[in-house]
Parts: structure tokens; C-alpha cells; sequence
């Protein structure tokens, strides 16, 4: 029997590689309006917040005076511009595929992300891993995004709805790539696997309980392990 009973994956920076394709997609929509944001600023400060959250950031950090949609126009012109570069090619991480594809048949799956729900989507679809997540859950599905806990809570609670399962929360394990998201899945009372394709390992905190270098160096032998502290009493 598993010690572990479910995992709640980020997806940007854990399964999907398009952190880079989001940095674009805000430096293109941003440029239209005669605004930089470096790549520098995208990753020391911007990065955890979905895509409301970082313009609103960005908006109170550059003291700016903008109009009363201009946060709504400015996410639907980034979101545009993102899906045509995802039309292009393969975004997932090597071995992200296999890895969902090994979890899945261990345990529940979840997503908890900023990331818009038709990026997710759409990336899911065209590896046909979809059917194997039981929830999703996506940018505005919560009113705080990550570090809040707000969405690893939802994504837990929703988890144990649609499993009918009495699931621990100290026997489920969030993967992540940033300290936004290692913070908001601690809030939530989850085990915590940090993977190292956003950020080093020393970038990361004292959060993570695992540090990888990404999902093909996972395995669920390793997750299980991290588990078994708390099922043989020495959490």
C-alpha cells in the first residue's frame, strides 16, 4: 500500500515548460504600451502570480495610472499572443509525460495553478494527459493566488469530493518550481517536492522537503518515501 495518497502538481515550471513562453507573451503585450518588464524582474519578483496578480503588481510597482480595464485588456492580449506560440511545438519537460502517466496510477492527481484553464487545457490535450488529473485547478478559480494557500486548499478539498476519499493532508505532496508555490502549498498543510527548473536549489528556501532537478528525476518510490515519515509515526 502507497503511504502517499494523492499529488497536486503546479503546472508552469513542473509540467509544462512555458514559463519562458509567459515571460514573451507579457514582454510583447507590454511593449505595445511602451513598457519593458526584463527577464530579471519576471523571475526575481513576478513570477508565483497568475496573470492578474502580476499585472496588478507590475501596475502598483510602477505607480501607474491606468484605466478600469485596462487589467482585463491586458491579460486577454497577453493570452492571444501566448496561444499562438503554444500552437508551435512541444512545451512539456522531459519526462513529464511518463512521470503523470507513473503517478496516476498510484494515486489522485491533481493541478493547482496560475496558470490560465485553457492553456492548461490545451497543453494537457495535446500530450493526452487530461483524463488522468481528477481536478484542475486554474487562474480565478480561488480569490487569492498563490502564496496564499487558497488554491492547494481548493484543489485538496475538491480532491477528496470527487474520490469520496478521507484524504491526510500530511500524506499528499505538492511538486513545485518557486517559493510562491512551495509557501502557498505549506499554508495548506501539504508535503512539499521542490524541482529546480525555475530556480536553484538554495533559491528555493527552507520549505522544500525534496529538492529534484525536474519530474524525470522523480520517482514515486522517492514519494513515497517522503510519506512513509508520517505513516510510521516520525513526522
Amino acid at each position: 500500500m502507497s503511504h502517499f495518497q494523492a499529488i497536486i502538481f503546479d503546472f508552469d515550471g513542473v509540467i509544462a515548460n512555458s514559463e519562458p513562453l509567459h515571460l514573451k507573451a507579457f514582454q510583447d503585450a507590454l511593449a505595445l504600451e511602451g513598457i519593458t518588464l526584463t527577464s530579471e524582474e519576471y523571475y526575481q519578483r513576478y513570477l508565483g502570480y497568475d496573470d492578474v496578480g502580476l499585472l496588478q503588481a507590475l501596475v502598483r510597482d510602477r505607480d501607474m495610472r491606468v484605466g478600469s480595464r485596462y487589467i482585463t485588456d491586458m491579460v486577454t492580449l497577453k493570452g492571444d499572443m501566448l496561444q499562438r506560440m503554444l500552437s508551435t511545438g512541444e512545451v512539456l519537460f522531459p519526462g513529464a509525460a511518463e512521470f503523470v502517466r507513473q503517478a496516476a496510477k498510484h494515486a489522485p492527481i491533481a493541478i493547482a495553478s496560475g496558470a490560465m484553464r485553457n492553456e492548461i487545457l490545451e497543453i494537457l490535450d495535446g500530450a493526452n494527459l487530461r483524463s488522468l488529473f481528477s481536478v484542475i485547478v486554474a487562474a480565478g478559480d480561488t480569490p487569492q493566488s498563490k502564496p496564499s494557500p487558497a488554491p492547494y486548499n481548493l484543489a485538496f478539498e475538491r480532491l477528496q469530493q470527487v474520490t469520496n476519499l478521507d484524504l491526510d493532508r500530511w500524506r499528499c505532496v505538492a511538486i513545485e518550481d518557486s517559493r510562491w508555490g512551495l509557501e502557498s502549498a505549506q499554508g495548506a498543510g501539504l508535503r512539499r517536492i521542490a524541482v529546480t527548473t525555475s530556480y536553484q536549489a538554495h533559491e528555493l528556501g527552507d520549505s522544500p522537503e525534496l529538492v529534484v532537478s525536474g519530474l524525470d528525476a522523480l520517482t514515486i518510490e522517492m514519494i513515497d518515501e517522503l510519506a512513509r515519515t508520517y505513516a510510521d509515526g516520525s513526522r
